[in-house]
């Protein structure tokens, strides 16, 4: 199954834990995720160093990694390109998971995959099936991030 086949299949999500107000301001900024001087510089910014400390403790190489709330996948393909077996991002916002599915495509990431689904209903199609799961800058977007957790 296509990356795209796996969103596609997973449009319809069950959980109530999502701010449609977040939704739609990712969604408009979409097109700005892999811009270096848009609103996203911090993440481009930080990223090096989150990528360390979750290195550092998971030992990313031929890991399978989630990373949840992925957006347009910065966080997502850098622990592809350090030696994770497989990242699958997973986010709520349709439109950044294209631009995320579009530079994967364009890094030719093979072991990056995007899926349009939540956390809550991930859990509950593929339980244990990563051996870490990363969630940044993302919880304070959710009316319940308990439930993420």
């Amino acid at each position: 199954m296509t990356a795209i086949q796996q969103q596609n299949s997973a449009q319809q999500c069950t959980t109530a834990n999502v701010d449609s107000e977040e939704i739609d301001k990712f969604s408009q900024l979409a097109h700005k995720w892999w811009d270096k001087d848009s609103e996203f510089k911090p993440l481009h910014d930080i990223n090096p160093l989150r990528l360390d400390f979750i290195d550092n403790y998971v030992h990313l190489k031929n890991k399978k990694i989630l990373d949840v709330g992925c957006g347009g996948g910065i966080l997502t393909e850098a622990m592809a390109k350090i030696g994770a077996e497989r990242v699958t991002g997973i986010d709520l916002a349709k439109k950044s998971l294209k631009i995320a599915q579009l530079h994967a495509l364009q890094e030719q990431l093979n072991n990056v995959s995007y899926r349009l689904i939540s956390a809550e209903d991930l859990a509950t199609e593929m339980p244990a099936s990563f051996d870490a799961i990363s969630c940044m800058e993302m919880l304070e977007h959710v009316p319940n991030p308990g439930s993420i957790v």
